[in-house]
């Protein structure tokens, strides 16, 4: 029997489903077909939702006072959050899980703060780096000098967004760091090939997903999501294309 307390369960479990995907990276279409499938996996047919990367509004047809609003004012990447809420929602799809069941489990999900180590992070950045550098076409002279200041870079990244919430001025401080370190190299005889260091070191805070998530949006038809996602990307480009313009404007 659907009831009205049932019904608000749906519709918070629907809610944080969505909540959990759109905070960790996932696409516009995926939060809104999983909080869909949901819905219809425990009776509601008729549903509807209506997602931006800052907020998502969800609505069941005939339940007025199901209809709910979630703000989104964090977001990071953590796909394996996203993979989770899946299997959660293959398992209600299922007929596996009771409402209340599954918004237990999606409250475990979110609250998990477990997150790689940072020396972790920096290290896999460092090396990623180090082979975007020869994937570009650079010379095996300059891994380890691309190594390095990916590898600094990216962990003064992560230490100076605690200190300065506002991404696009951490990532500019980051930028005028990493050209700083790829022309010390270069001038001192340790690197030599200046536009190669520069591209391997900087590819770690390129928004790839960000980038990836926009276009994709924006084939789903989700017009106004992939456009503020796009400028988003563009912001960060912009931010570490300016720093490491002021760095060379600086010196040479």
């Amino acid at each position: 029997m659907m009831t009205p307390e049932r019904t608000q369960h749906i519709t918070q479990t629907c809610l944080l489903a969505g909540k959990i995907i759109l905070q960790n990276g996932g696409e516009t279409y995926r939060v809104e077909d999983t909080m869909v499938r949901i819905a219809a996996a425990y009776g509601y047919e008729q549903s509807h939702s209506f997602v931006t990367p800052t907020g998502l509004i969800f609505a069941i047809d005939g339940t007025s006072h199901a209809t709910r609003l979630i703000r989104i004012s964090e977001r990071n990447t953590n796909l394996s959050k996203v993979a989770q809420v899946n299997d959660i929602s293959r398992r209600i799809s299922g007929g596996h899980l009771e409402p209340e069941e599954a918004h237990v489990l999606l409250m475990g999900v979110d609250k998990d703060r477990k997150e790689y180590p940072v020396g972790l992070k920096t290290l896999a950045a460092a090396v990623a780096s180090g082979c975007f550098l020869i994937m570009f076409g650079g010379s095996w002279l300059d891994f380890l000098p691309v190594v390095a200041t990916g590898g600094l870079g990216f962990l003064f990244f992560l230490f100076i967004h605690r200190i300065v919430p506002i991404k696009f001025f951490a990532e500019f401080l980051t930028a005028l760091l990493i050209g700083t370190l790829a022309v010390g190299f270069v001038q001192t005889g340790i690197g030599h090939d200046l536009d190669k260091i520069i591209i391997g070191s900087v590819m770690p805070l390129v928004p790839g997903l960000h980038i990836t998530n926009a276009v994709r949006d924006l084939m789903a038809g989700h017009l106004v999501s992939g456009l503020s996602k796009g400028a988003e990307a563009f912001l960060t480009a912009f931010a570490v294309g300016s720093g490491i313009a002021a760095i060379l404007s600086i010196f040479y």
